[in-house]
């Protein structure tokens, strides 16, 4: 069954009475090249998966093809008969009906007896920063995630400090991850097709002891969304609205760490940012 075909994917939806959903943010592959390709990308050979949104299917095939075990985890339960047909033939699949915000990466992965999980995913639009950050900040022993996104996202999270497409995103997940761009993927490679292009990246996870120190996550992080609050103004006056302390302390801050008051965040870089969340943590406490 070519779960790319259109008209295999409506003769399913047909047959099982499905019906594309805008609040979920379904739009399902139909260029057949793309699922092989990420499932290569995401070097899942003989590894534990656990896929993200399955849809129909057909990059779940391409990763049980490869993968020690994959489990595919779908939101959707209308789409459980489905996977339940298109997946028959694979006996290292597990299918969970579930919201990946919702479950214990962890305890999946001492339920099938692994160290470490990769994970793939299609993402909706709409939620795939907040997936993707509680991925990266579950503490689950996740080793890399292998996403399709939006093609505006993907640039943000691969840009570097002093582009235009740096933010406060770019940051938090540069914390966790060493983001790569793999490639990207033409809106008419979906059906329904959506009225952007998409792209798959790939972040690997730091380890933990190899991460930038900071004394506080907490305030590192509070650090990093004030610095970008508003993006036309200098850090000074960010850190002083984010942190509700004076603009000259802000700037005494920024001065005894040698950087330059009139700076703006996103010419900074996470090293800068862990001092300045150090300093304001050493002066607060």
């Amino acid at each position: 069954m070519e779960l790319t075909n259109l008209s295999v994917i409506r003769s399913l939806c047909e047959k099982y009475g499905f019906e594309f959903s805008k609040t979920l943010g379904q739009n399902f592959l139909v260029n057949a090249a793309i699922p092989p390709k990420i499932a290569e990308e995401a070097e899942t050979d003989g590894k534990f998966v656990v896929e993200i949104g399955p849809g129909f299917g057909c990059l779940t095939k391409e990763l049980c093809k490869r993968a020690k075990k994959v489990v595919a985890v779908e939101i959707d339960s209308s789409l459980i008969p489905v996977l339940n047909e298109t997946l028959a033939e694979f006996g290292n699949l597990e299918i969970v009906n579930d919201d990946i915000l919702s479950v214990d990466i962890s305890a999946l992965c001492e339920k099938h007896g692994e160290k470490s999980v990769d994970i793939c995913a299609n993402l909706p639009y709409y939620i795939t920063t907040p997936i993707v950050m509680h991925l990266l900040e579950s503490g689950a022993p996740v080793k890399s995630v292998t996403v399709m996104v939006q093609k505006e996202l993907a640039r943000r999270i691969v840009s570097t400090p002093g582009s235009s497409d740096y933010g406060a995103v770019t940051a938090s997940v540069a914390y966790y991850t060493n983001p790569k761009h793999l490639f990207n993927v033409s809106a008419g490679s979906f059906y329904p097709a959506p009225k952007v292009d998409s792209a798959v990246i790939r972040l690997d996870v730091i380890p933990e002891n190899e991460r930038i120190p900071v004394k506080d996550k907490e305030t590192f992080f509070k650090v990093i969304r004030s610095a970008f609050a508003m993006r036309r103004k200098t850090l000074v006056n960010n850190l002083s609205a984010g942190f509700n302390m004076e603009k000259t302390e802000a700037a005494e801050i920024l001065s005894s760490l040698s950087i330059p008051v009139s700076v703006r965040g996103e010419a900074l870089g996470n090293k800068d940012f862990a001092r300045i969340a150090d300093k304001i943590l050493m002066r607060n406490g």
